[in-house]
């Protein structure tokens, strides 16, 4: 018998997903990016195993949140100094890095252990449409925000 057993090394090939984020609701577009980092569109999906793909994000300047967060929201930082504490308005970081309001929604949905950093490696951010080299990688658009459909 020479058939394979299990999962191969071709079921767990990684593939680059482009995401443009102009527009967007912050919170539904982390939530969508988290679930294809993980591999929850795939039907190999394992929470033991990390076979997520790779996500590129562009834009991330233009992305928009509802209601009055954008009043509301402060993200926090401790410096592990006495007194450290850092705030920072929604506001001042969308000026400062926009990239980091969406990596810190994304990680936020991530499920807290140790595959969490490992998959944040495969998320790629940048604040305008220019994405470099990367752009020779990406197989898969979604503009409309939805999942890639399952090929399965």
């Amino acid at each position: 018998m020479s058939q394979a057993i299990g999962n191969t090394a071709l079921a767990y090939a990684r593939v680059w997903h482009h995401v443009d984020a102009s527009e967007r609701v912050l919170g539904k577009l982390a939530e969508r990016i988290a679930i294809v980092l993980m591999g929850k569109h795939k039907p190999i999906y394992d929470p033991g195993v990390d076979c997520g793909d790779y996500v590129v994000v562009t834009n991330a300047r233009n992305v928009k949140v509802t209601g009055k967060k954008a009043q509301q929201l402060v993200y926090r930082h401790h410096t592990m100094f006495p007194g450290g504490l850092k705030e920072i308005q929604y506001k001042e970081m969308m000026r400062r890095k926009p990239d980091e309001i969406i990596r810190q929604a994304v990680s936020g949905m991530l499920p807290k252990n140790k595959l969490r950093e490992r998959r944040l490696e495969r998320l790629r951010i940048f604040a305008d449409d220019d994405m470099g080299v990367f752009k020779h990688n990406i197989l898969k658009r979604w503009e409309d925000g939805t999942l890639p459909p399952r090929t399965n």
